[in-house]
């Protein structure tokens, strides 16, 4: 019986296998991948040497569900029958409720909503309970999800708005950066040379306010100086309604999030 099977070989059940080999949870030896395209098995396997990359469930102890929402029941529910005590899914809009009602009694199902940057270490990650979930479950899907980056606790319900904040907030990011990138080569920076520095200076900023620990206004603060060339780009950011824009994004992608669930009227 292998320790661990995610099912769903796409890029966050790789990124996930990946993480738990480099952070040295489990060998490629004590997991399994179930993947139904060929091509993708042979793929993972060349990847992942001694990795067990199969087309059907097999006997394992707890399983990961990486697959599109629309299979992610089907999916459980063969992890189920193959001997799986926990079950983990990280499908979008999949309640837990949905999941248990094709597993055996008593399985404890995990829901978690990670976001993209799981696929390079540095994800965010919020986990709910289901009605068999205790802590150890909890703290076993912390250390799973955590080989990819960081993991919080919320209630089930809260997960419509983690999937509005950090699940869609690299979109907002990416969208920030791209703004950087034109708004450099507006005032005069070649395109390369302006990327390079959005980059670097979106990465330095959230470095900064993870070490520190400081809040954002105070950092912010610090780096304004009266009437300087900060305070006339806050100001021009301000009126441009950029902080009411988020607000929106945040809450309209939640609002998202909770349709998807309902599924259709």
């Amino acid at each position: 019986m292998t320790r661990l099977q995610v099912i769903g070989g796409g890029r966050m059940g790789e990124a996930l296998v990946a993480g738990l080999i480099e952070s040295g949870w489990a060998s490629a030896a004590d997991l399994t991948v179930v993947e139904v395209d060929p091509g993708r098995r042979a793929e993972l396997e060349a990847a992942h040497p001694g990795l067990d990359v199969v087309a059907e469930p097999v006997a394992a102890e707890a399983a990961v569900v990486a697959v599109k929402p629309d299979g992610a029941p089907a999916a459980a529910a063969a992890a189920g029958r193959a001997g799986a005590v926990r079950v983990l899914c990280i499908a979008a809009g999949v309640g837990t409720a949905d999941l248990e009602n094709d597993l055996p009694e008593g399985t404890a199902v995990v829901r978690a909503m990670p976001n993209t940057p799981a696929l390079v270490g540095v994800g965010a990650s919020a986990i709910a309970a289901g009605r068999h979930a205790g802590d150890d479950d909890l703290a076993w899907a912390e250390e799973v999800l955590g080989a990819v980056g960081k993991v919080v606790r919320v209630p089930e319900a809260h997960l419509d708005a983690v999937t509005g904040l950090s699940g869609s907030g690299p979109a907002y990011v990416f969208l920030l950066a791209e703004a950087m990138i034109d708004a450099g080569v507006l005032v005069g920076l070649p395109r390369a040379t302006s990327r390079e520095l959005a980059v670097q200076t979106l990465l330095g900023a959230a470095t900064l306010l993870d070490r520190t620990g400081e809040s954002p206004e105070a950092l912010r603060a610090q780096v304004t100086s009266p009437g300087g060339t900060t305070a006339a780009g806050l100001r021009a950011l301000e009126a441009a309604g950029v902080r009411a824009g988020v607000l929106d994004a945040v809450v309209a992608a939640t609002a998202r999030s909770r349709e998807l669930g309902a599924g259709p009227a």
